[in-house]
């Protein structure tokens, strides 16, 4: 296994602790916590796409990194104002 590889098995394991957290109420979605990981994960995925390119899984990923960061911006200007 490759380092991309490997960084892209932590990057899925972040998304998926993430959403499995908040399934059972132990992560809130909207926080900061789960939008880094979400955003970091996606990207590490996004990287070891970049080795192994696989189109719909590129877009699903971007798609997955665009929202945490939508998510990221929207909580700092809540805690902006």
């Amino acid at each position: 296994m490759s380092f991309p590889d490997i960084g892209g098995v932590v990057g899925v394991a972040l998304m998926l602790f993430a959403y499995a957290g908040g399934q059972v109420a132990r992560l809130d979605m909207t926080a900061l916590p789960a939008l880094l990981m979400n955003l970091v994960g996606s990207l590490l995925v996004l990287w070891s796409l970049a080795y192994r390119f696989n189109l719909s899984a590129t877009l699903m990923e971007s798609a997955w990194a665009l929202v945490a960061l939508y998510g990221l911006v929207k909580l700092a200007l809540r805690k902006r104002s």
